[in-house]
């Protein structure tokens, strides 16, 4: 009813403008009487069914600002018909919104700053350190689609539907990644009607298997006419401003919800700057507005993916204005294209919140280095951007990629998914490495300010693991996790273990506290001496590992 409405509206206003008031001629006035009635029946005719089918198929917004175009043509038409002061009137407001077309189409010309300064974030130097009792939320989201793939067979009538879009997001205090089953055509949802569920895989183990979850959707993305997710969420709110697709977000029992954020123009039609979510139940159609401080508390990602990259585009290219963005060039930030959700890439910090993660490169051609990254958090959308050490130069995300090709160039590897971690102090991309059928490989994690110091193993923490001792080989800094403390501990040694490792020897010894240590000789040079009943002091970090990091060890007697 409500686009209906607003087409006869329009209609009715097109046809006033265009149809002339006053004729001329020497026509009775019962002729022009009747020429005018029939003329406005065929404009509001013809214009009705055409601006009902436009704002239909294209879902537009209905705010009176985005019929800017037809206002200029019927304005147009309306003053070469019209004659006399009505002609002069209706110039006049041809002129008028032929202006204000032109402030729509060249807003981004000048609301550069504006943009620049919604998006404007925090900074600061470096992200705290990794907790090594975590997993990172690391299978990458190519797989897991092809693991699901392969799941089909759980769906009931297969033939009808396909995989939807892939979301990662925490359900019941697990990382895992939802994915949608959709309708695969038109005659598909004539005969299914609804849609049976979802696929839900863990995001950290690379083991697990999809779970095919039963939860009949009637309102789905691949829905047709009323049925479809987002035209059913713009007749609810149809003067609400949408950015990006509708997502699926399960609660924590597993109940389905689809959302999608909206908000405002920066100006004049142009720009965007996120404001709340819309939530709908998508097997009763119930839908329902929050703002983001208001959003309930099982949703991840109420911020969607595409608003993210766009204020991380509007922050890196106008810090001085649209016009250096395109010429000068200074300060300018390019953000990464290497995310795997327009392109950003969600994660996880340890206290389970998700955020946006994107690199920033130098707009110089052939340029690697990293100038900073940036971490966005997916419910309140405020973000921070992350410096780095200004002292060293970062190699950015596409450089790890890169090193990544080259290492398994005989096997034709590729990653996928590099996110930049803090591991032991240093910043370290880590990344999936999948074959060339998308297959999960292993784990590779590579040193952004020295990529001679690359690990890989077949999990996350068995790379994390090695890429320690290749820190301490490499000449590193181990520093341990964010809340690691020093420790100082005194025993006697009851077992070494010695590998030689480059030009340098790690050493692992048991105390007889039980517990067990690990040193390179390239920080403590007398570690090579160490030996079963040797007395020694160790200052070392408590991570809380079977091995722990030391970063000072005396030996009695050769001190």
């Amino acid at each position: 009813m409500n686009i209906l409405l607003f087409s006869i509206i329009v209609g009715l206003a097109a046809a006033l403008v265009i149809l002339p008031i006053a004729s001329s001629g020497k026509s009775s006035k019962k002729e022009k009487k009747n020429n005018s009635t029939g003329a406005m029946i065929g404009i509001i005719v013809f214009t009705i069914p055409v601006v009902f089918i436009f704002y239909y198929m294209t879902n537009l917004d209905r705010n009176f600002s985005s019929i800017w175009i037809l206002a200029i043509v019927a304005t147009a038409i309306g003053a070469i018909f019209a004659t006399g002061r009505e002609r002069l009137v209706k110039s006049v407001l041809f002129i008028l919104s032929l202006i204000v077309g032109i402030y729509f189409l060249s807003a981004g010309l000048f609301n550069a700053e504006e943009k620049y300064h919604t998006s404007k974030m925090n900074e600061k130097t470096e992200i705290e350190s990794f907790d090594e009792k975590e997993t990172p939320a690391s299978v990458p989201p190519k797989f897991a689609r092809n693991k699901m793939r392969k799941s089909f067979g759980q769906v009931p009538n297969t033939s009808f539907y396909e995989l939807g879009n892939l979301q990662i997001q925490k359900v019941d205090g697990k990382y895992v990644y939802i994915a949608p089953v959709e309708f695969s055509g038109l005659f598909k949802w004539v005969n299914g009607d609804v849609t049976p569920g979802y696929f839900m895989l863990s995001a950290t183990d690379s083991s697990a298997n999809p779970k095919f979850v039963k939860s009949e959707m009637t309102y789905t993305p691949s829905s047709y006419f009323n049925k479809n997710i987002e035209r059913h969420m713009r007749s609810n709110f149809p003067e609400y401003i949408f950015h990006g697709d509708s997502q699926l977000e399960v609660d924590d029992k597993g109940k389905p919800f689809y959302i999608r954020s909206y908000g405002e123009f920066i100006s004049a039609r142009n720009g965007f700057k996120v404001e709340g979510i819309v939530v709908t139940n998508p097997e009763n159609g119930q839908t329902k507005d929050y703002r983001l401080k208001d959003i309930p508390e099982f949703i991840d990602g109420a911020v969607s993916p595409e608003t993210v990259s766009l204020q991380n585009s509007y922050f890196g290219n106008y810090v001085h204005g649209f016009w250096n963005s395109k010429f000068g060039k200074k300060d300018i930030k390019l953000p990464s294209d290497e995310g795997t959700e327009a392109n950003v890439s969600p994660i996880f910090d340890e206290n389970g919140e998700m955020y946006y993660f994107t690199d920033f490169t130098s707009p110089k051609e052939g340029v690697d280095s990293m100038l900073g990254y940036s971490l966005t958090n997916a419910r309140t959308g405020k973000a921070t951007y992350y410096t780095g050490n200004l002292e060293e130069s970062y190699m950015d995300s596409e450089g790890a990629l890169e090193i990544i090709e080259k290492k398994f160039i005989e096997k034709k590897w590729e990653g996928e998914m590099p996110v930049l971690y803090n591991f032991y102090g240093e910043a370290s991309w880590l990344t999936p490495v999948l074959d060339s059928n998308g297959f999960l490989q292993n784990y590779f994690i590579v040193s952004a300010a020295n990529p001679e110091i690359s690990v890989f193993g077949n999990t996350p923490n068995a790379a994390i693991k090695q890429y320690k001792t290749a820190l301490q080989r490499g000449g590193g800094t181990v520093d341990g996790r964010s809340d690691a403390e020093d420790k100082q501990v005194s025993g006697t040694v009851l077992r070494v273990y010695k590998e030689k490792s480059g030009d340098y020897t790690i050493v692992s010894f048991l105390l007889d506290n039980r517990q067990s240590f690990i040193v390179s000789s390239e920080s403590n040079p007398l570690a090579i001496y160490l030996k079963e009943a040797d007395k020694v002091k160790v200052t070392y970090q408590n991570t809380g590992e079977v091995f722990l990091p030391v970063t000072e060890l005396t030996i009695e007697g050769l001190e």
